[in-house]
């Protein structure tokens, strides 16, 4: 009877990669959420570091609770820097992304890859310990036979 014989579906190595790959691709997409900002022909509606040239005013920081609930920009990311227009001298705020919080990600990124690997390694092991078994007792079975 050949190997995975009278099973349905996939055998429980490719479940449980499968399983693993659609956990990380969905801690990817919660980690770094992305907002698309749909963007009209007028520029009148446009925030101004769309269109010309600004100075930042305030380094990139996390916002307060008040800003998170008045401030939309605060939205994608949680931090938000005060940005300064060139043309019109008006002050804005633009949603940015601060190295700490990319940091964070990096490391959640890489201990993901690392329990991967090690998940997959101990897998690559046991699978070779029970095609080991296979060999050893095929062997037997054709010294017995002799």
């Amino acid at each position: 009877m050949p190997a995975g014989a009278g099973r349905h579906g996939l055998p429980q190595g490719r479940r449980l990669c499968w399983l693993l790959c659609a956990f990380t691709l969905k801690l990817c997409q919660a980690e770094a959420p992305v907002l698309e900002e749909k963007l009209s022909v007028s520029t009148s509606n446009l925030p101004c570091w769309l269109v010309g040239e600004f100075v930042v005013s305030e380094e990139c920081s996390p916002c307060s609770s008040f800003q998170a609930k008045t401030t939309p920009e605060c939205g994608p990311t949680g931090y938000v820097e005060k940005i300064t227009c060139s043309s019109s001298k008006r002050n804005e705020f633009k949603s940015c992304r601060s190295a700490l919080m990319e940091q964070r990600l990096f490391w959640k990124f890489e201990g993901a890859v690392v329990c991967v690997a090690l998940i997959f390694a101990c897998l690559v092991i046991i699978r070779q310990r029970q095609l080991d078994r296979k060999a050893l007792e095929k062997v037997r079975k054709q010294i017995e036979s002799i």
